[in-house]
Formats: structure tokens, sequence, C-alpha cells
């Protein structure tokens, strides 16, 4: 198929050139048009390489695929530069959070919700360093079936779900305990469950986000999510954790809002996000 890449980052850069390498045509949609037309990726799962790739700050040709892979913050700003018209298959979002998925349906014909799990940043313009033990893409909707074998060939690992719901706050249920922590003490995950009290912060996220996201709809099994938190590699570090680092803006509402708001809703207690929000709110 014909894939387009809306955000070059770590995750857009590592799916876009392991296409790429498997011999797809890859377009990048990026803001600078000075960005490089090769993308050197050194991945402990895929190997180093390096690829070719189309480079375009808007997109005008069509594709099958349109993967939206920019930070939160950073997506409704990007919408234009991918016209609807184009899309000719679907839009597989791979954005941390849950509500971007009706943002984009709002504007594409057809969505594919994805989750992806792996630790990958963009060094500099085109290079894109993946150094964890895993990737591994889920996918619910339209063409999911035909891009995740795709994906599969490429030495991505993807399956097919057929409840988004339960898919998104499944990752959710990972990515907030590990992303809110982490970036509020600026530690590695194992430096945050080597501390009792930092340990207690972080599983209380998670369990405050199980009873939200149970209460959306959506059926999870938490003990796999705890047990994925309390085995991931001690030196593993958030994208939100990076972000403050280096004094990006932080997808804070993307990540912890559809907690803090299905807990107002659904008349459940998150004391424990809420005291994070307010610290990394400062």
């Amino acid at each position: 198929m014909r894939y387009a890449v809306l955000g070059a980052g770590g995750l857009g850069g590592l799916v876009g050139g392991a296409l790429a390498r498997a011999g797809h045509s890859v377009t990048l949609v990026v803001r600078d048009p000075a960005h490089p037309a090769t993308l050197l990726v050194e991945s402990a799962v895929l190997g180093n390489f390096e690829v070719a790739v189309a480079v375009t700050t808007v997109l005008k040709e069509p594709v099958d695929v349109l993967w939206a892979t920019t930070k939160a913050t950073q997506l409704e700003g990007a919408l234009a530069s991918a016209p609807a018209a184009l899309v000719e298959g679907t839009v597989v979002p791979l954005l941390n959070g849950i509500d971007h998925v009706e943002r984009l349906r709002e504007v594409y014909r057809a969505v594919t919700p994805g989750t992806i799990r792996v630790e990958s940043e963009r060094v500099a313009p085109g290079l894109i360093r993946q150094p964890g033990p895993f990737i591994a893409v889920d996918l619910a909707g339209p063409l999911a079936t035909e891009i995740a074998a795709e994906l599969s060939a490429a030495g991505i690992q993807a399956r097919v779900r057929e409840d988004e719901t339960s898919m998104l706050w499944q990752k959710l249920l990972v990515l907030a305990p590990m992303a809110l922590t982490t970036t509020a003490t600026q530690r590695s995950i194992g430096g945050v469950r080597d501390d009792p009290q930092w340990r207690e912060r972080l599983l209380g996220v998670l369990e405050e986000a199980g009873e939200v996201a149970r209460a959306e709809g959506a059926v999870l099994d938490v003990e796999a999510s705890r047990a994925a938190i309390l085995s991931m590699p001690d030196g593993m570090r958030s994208s939100m954790q990076k972000d403050r680092a280096a004094g990006r803006p932080l997808e804070l509402d993307a990540i912890a809002g559809p907690i803090l708001r299905g807990g107002r809703e659904h008349d459940l207690p998150t004391p424990h996000t809420q005291v994070l929000c307010s610290l990394l709110a400062e």
C-alpha cells in the first residue's frame, strides 16, 4: 500500500522507515522542507538501516494510509498538511490518549485507531533511535488486517483488535502511570518502582485509570497492565519525561485528561492522578 506519515518523529520515522525498507511507498509530511530524504534507523528490534523516502510539507498525491504520529499537542495544527481528499483508505493514529480519535473522524472519512508500545526517539532530523526490546502495534477498524500484515512483514509485531475502546484504554493503563511518575520525578521507571512512595503513586494511577476505563465500557486486563509496568526495563523513560527535560510542551491533557474527566463524569475518585497533574502543571 501507499503510505504517508504525518509527523516524522520517533514513532513516525520508525514505522515509516520499516515500511519503506520493506518496499512500500512512504511519504513523510513534515514542517521542515529541508528534512532529509533518507531515514537512518538504529533499532534494537529491526537492526540498523538507511532507507530513502519522499518528503513534503503538504501531501499532494493520493495515499492508501495516513499514519498520524504527531504529538497530541501538535495534531490540530498539522491536519491541514494532509488533506482528507487524498487519503483514499484510512487514517491510523498512533497518538497518546483517547480523544484524538473523535477529532480525526470529524476530518477524515475513515479512521483506524492504533496503539504502539515502543521506546523510540528522533535524535536528529532523519535519525531515529529505538533502544528497547519491543515494537508492538495494535489496530482496530478499516484495513486493520491488511495494514497489520504489512507491518508484520516489515518486522513490527502487529495484531488486530475488535474493540477500539478497550484497546485505547489498555494502553493508557500502562502509559499514564509511567508517563506521569517518570516525568514528575525525572527518573527512569526503575527509579520510580524502587521508591516506595512513588511506587504507590505509580500503581495508584493504574487503579484509577482502570476504574474509569471500566466505567467507559472498556474490557480490561488490569493485572496484565500491572505486570507490564513492573517488568519494564529499569532504564526505560517516557516520551513525556523526555519532552519535559527538553522544555517541550507536555501531552498532559491527552494522557491524564481522560482519567480526570472520566472520574468526574462517573463520580470516581482520582487522587493520585490529580496530585501528579498538579505537580506537572507547576
